[in-house]
């Protein structure tokens, strides 16, 4: 639904790799053309153009490093979010545990006299699918 973090990291590891690659390529191709031992216009020419590719490399490597650190944060993200989303799920249910509980006897009597908030909300509470962000929306009584 949000995407498996492990797959993201996994995808994140592999642009690293790629950007350490792409620089690697970079070095290479400035040092080939500054070892080249011919001379005149056509060896600056190939100089410059050479050294002008390893600059675009060069910043290709960086996006790659970039679009890692994004990748990285997204997986931290979607794990606070399935962390928020799960820590909404339990608290739920212990309140309807506990109101299921409170629903007896003299209680269950008494509420439809005084109807008890909690036992209000545990009636009418409909849970979203396990892990759904719908569980964002949920208000669960006494929780900040």
């Amino acid at each position: 639904m949000y995407g498996d973090t492990t797959v993201i990291r996994g995808l994140a590891r592999r642009l690293r790799d790629q950007g350490a690659d792409i620089r690697a390529e970079a070095e290479s191709l400035a040092a080939h053309a500054e070892s080249v031992a011919w001379s005149g216009l056509a060896a600056d020419a190939m100089r410059g153009l050479a050294h002008a590719h390893a600059g675009d490399l060069r910043q290709c490597a960086v996006r790659h490093a970039d679009a890692a650190e994004a990748l990285e944060r997204h997986a931290r993200e979607v794990d606070r979010i399935e962390e928020l989303i799960a820590d909404i799920e339990r608290r739920a249910s212990a309140l309807l545990r506990s109101a299921g509980h409170a629903l007896g006897g003299l209680a269950h009597a008494l509420s439809h006299v005084v109807p008890d908030p909690l036992e209000h909300w545990a009636r009418h509470f409909v849970a979203p699918p396990h892990g759904s962000m719908e569980w964002l929306d949920v208000h669960v009584p006494g929780a900040s």
